[in-house]
C-alpha cells in the first residue's frame, strides 16, 4: 500500500470516478480520449493534490482511479476536471459545438464515485505497528 505525506497529514484516499457525457453521446475515440488525457495531466500539474492513477474510456464515459488529498473534496475534483476538460475539448473539436449546441458543457450533471481505499485488516495492522515503522518521506509502500 502506498501512503502519501501531506504538509500535516499522511493519507491514502483513492476514488473510482465515472464521468458520463451529456445525453450519453458517444464522443470518445482514441483521438478525443488522448486529448482529454493530456488536459487531465495539465490539471494535475496545476493541482498537486490530485493524482490520476489509472484512466480509460468507453465511447460515452470516462473511468478514473484517482488519489485526492484530504484538503480537497471529491466534488471539487470532479468540478475542476469537468469544467476544464469541457472548455478545452469544445475549443479543440468543432463537432462538439454542434453536438452540444446551446449547452454549457459535454458532461452529464451527475457522476459516479466510489472509495477504493484500504480494508479493515490493513488498518488493524497499521494500528498494531504504531511506533515500529518510520513513515520516512513522501511515499511509503507497505
Amino acid at each position: 500500500m502506498e501512503l502519501t505525506l501531506g504538509s500535516h497529514y499522511v493519507y491514502h484516499c483513492r476514488y473510482h470516478i465515472v464521468l458520463p457525457t451529456k445525453y450519453r453521446r458517444k464522443i470518445f475515440n482514441d483521438g478525443t480520449f488522448s486529448f482529454f488525457k493530456k488536459c487531465v495531466e495539465i490539471i494535475c500539474k496545476r493541482y498537486p493534490q490530485i493524482e490520476i492513477l489509472e484512466i480509460n474510456h468507453d465511447r460515452d464515459h470516462i473511468h478514473m482511479l484517482i488519489s485526492v488529498a484530504p484538503s480537497i473534496s471529491v466534488g471539487n475534483v470532479v468540478r475542476i476536471i469537468k469544467t476544464n476538460t469541457s472548455r478545452q475539448m469544445r475549443e479543440r473539436y468543432a463537432f462538439l459545438e454542434k453536438t452540444y449546441f446551446r449547452h454549457d458543457g459535454i458532461w452529464s450533471d451527475g457522476y459516479f464515485v466510489s472509495t477504493a481505499g484500504i480494508d479493515e485488516t490493513i488498518i488493524k495492522k497499521y494500528i498494531e505497528q504504531q511506533g515500529q515503522k518510520d513513515l520516512g518521506r513522501l511515499k511509503v509502500v507497505w
